[in-house]
């Protein structure tokens, strides 16, 4: 009896787990959008694999990714509650959402360093931030309202060395006691490809612009509504930078190039090198807390120098740009490949 007694309750106890399973599977996924910041393009990996190898779904989140672009502002959308997460470009968005008492808060940097360089030429010998003064530098208009005013207050730069930046690589091309800004993922490729030459490259974040870039943002309201929700996308997001660093990113570069068909196999091999070799997404912080994670100590460190600048004012609580509460978690830590731990940049 006692035998027929414990085979009934296995028998129930498979029954009701077999119950629990298939409502599991039956429970709707939260829908989710993303904006970013520009068109789809390797920067925004680790989103895309997320989306095409299922990590989004395991996390019981069905995500749709707005891609941004020259004239679209989805920035505008998540304030105004048309977006749930936006991918911002660095803290300086996040300090101006505090100045204008817009409710939008940083919940984690897929990246540690901004991938923002100065390309030249190699005969111009450029080895260091003071070997860029005596040359031409071309800068845009955003380059010229940020990281300029930190070049100048902090490296003494002038202004009277720069001309415009109109992103056409050829007035630097033609000129080799010019200087080009660009992205460390992108611009120099294409320099290569175009002259024929390798371009030398002068990492900002290696010499103190030490700002966190592609963050994820959402609104205040979301995070005190849907905690839990946010912590998902945070978590399952930064699972999908580590597969597409680390792992088989053909499903998220599949996706990307069904999106942006400019975006061919090199290019996008050629970023993920990039940001590997150059610490981008993951190393200081991120090595031991894992991608996504933020200090408080950086983020006083890069509001004082920005201050400085004259970009921002001293007068915000630049602590209401970012919280903590969802990174340094170290999510994801066990997909790093071992032997690629040993060989990181440390610094950011």
């Amino acid at each position: 009896m006692r035998r027929a007694f414990l085979t009934r309750m296995l028998r129930a106890a498979a029954v009701l787990m077999a119950s629990g399973l298939s409502a599991a599977a039956q429970t709707p996924l939260d829908k989710v959008s993303f904006g970013t910041n520009w068109v789809a393009e390797a920067e925004h990996g680790g989103f895309f694999q997320a989306v095409a190898d299922g990590t989004y779904k395991a996390y019981g989140l069905d995500v749709t990714i707005v891609p941004g672009g020259p004239n679209t502002n989805n920035r505008i959308l998540l304030a105004a509650g048309k977006l749930d997460f936006f991918m911002s470009a660095n803290c300086l968005q996040s300090f101006d959402a505090v100045a204008n008492k817009t409710p939008l808060v940083a919940v984690a940097a897929m990246f540690q360093k901004d991938p923002q360089v100065f390309l030249s030429h190699p005969e111009a010998s450029v080895k260091t931030l003071d070997d860029l003064k005596p040359l031409t530098l071309l800068v845009s208009k955003e380059g010229i309202a940020s990281y300029f005013q930190w070049l100048r207050s902090e490296h003494g730069f002038s202004e009277a060395k720069v001309k415009p930046y109109t992103f056409n690589a050829q007035p630097f091309i033609a000129d080799k006691k010019s200087a080009m800004q660009g992205y460390v993922t992108s611009e120099p490729y294409a320099v290569e490809k175009q002259a024929g030459f390798r371009p030398d490259v002068l990492l900002l974040a290696d010499y103190g612009f030490d700002t966190y870039s592609t963050l994820i943002e959402t609104r205040r309201d979301l995070i005190d509504r849907k905690p839990d929700l946010v912590q998902r996308f945070v978590d399952a997001s930064i699972i999908g930078w580590y597969n597409y660093i680390y792992g088989d990113n053909a499903p998220g570069n599949a996706l990307i190039k069904s999106m942006n068909p400019e975006m061919t196999d090199d290019v996008l091999a050629n970023a993920v090198v990039k940001m590997k070799d150059h610490g981008i997404v993951d190393s200081g912080d991120s090595l031991k807390q894992g991608i996504g994670a933020m200090s408080d100590k950086r983020m006083a460190d890069f509001f004082d120098k920005m201050v400085r600048a004259g970009v921002v004012r001293g007068d915000i609580d630049y602590r209401q740009a970012y919280t903590l509460r969802f990174v340094n978690k170290g999510v994801g830590l066990d997909l790093r490949p071992r032997m690629q731990s040993k060989t990181l940049p440390k610094t950011p």
